[in-house]
């Protein structure tokens, strides 16, 4: 991912391919102690450093965007989580074989339930669970840091009204 949002984040001119993909932030913990799930991608920037994020992944078939989001977070962390609702999309650019390409990723919001972050898949080098304030400054990408931002205003929210 080169870049998120900013001037580049636009509607994709016609012909030009476009991704989309869904993804989730999954919590736990009592309030004002909550945790996030994060992963090490194999996969480093375009840069060459490695990147901290929040599981995702390209939407398969006939899935909805909920499906594609509680299926990667399967995959990819190792954990079942119960979703609460939609946090918002992430848009952006990337190039690929010399190509721009246009990607939008919907994030939810997500209960952890159960399961162990050492079950993720081979796409991932490492799952963990990191505080949410913490995440809120430490994912690299500005739209991931946004979503989990989000999480915790949500969370904030949730524990005021009830």
């Amino acid at each position: 991912m080169s870049s998120e949002e900013g001037p580049r984040a636009r509607a994709p001119a016609q012909g030009r391919p476009r991704e989309l993909s869904a993804g989730g932030v999954v919590v736990r913990g009592r309030l004002g102690a909550e945790e996030l799930v994060a992963i090490v991608p194999v996969r480093p920037a375009a840069d060459g450093s490695p990147v901290l994020g929040l599981p995702k992944g390209h939407i398969d078939g006939d899935e909805t965007p909920l499906a594609a989001a509680t299926r990667e977070v399967r995959e990819e962390t190792g954990v079942l989580a119960e979703p609460l609702g939609e946090l918002g999309e992430v848009s952006y650019w990337y190039r690929r074989g010399g190509r721009s390409i246009s990607k939008s990723v919907v994030f939810f919001l997500f209960r952890y339930r159960s399961g162990d972050t050492a079950d993720h898949d081979h796409e991932v080098r490492e799952a963990r669970w990191i505080d949410l304030r913490q995440a809120c400054e430490t994912l690299t990408y500005e739209g991931e840091r946004r979503m989990a931002r989000r999480a915790l205003e949500r969370l904030a929210q949730a524990a005021r009204s009830g």
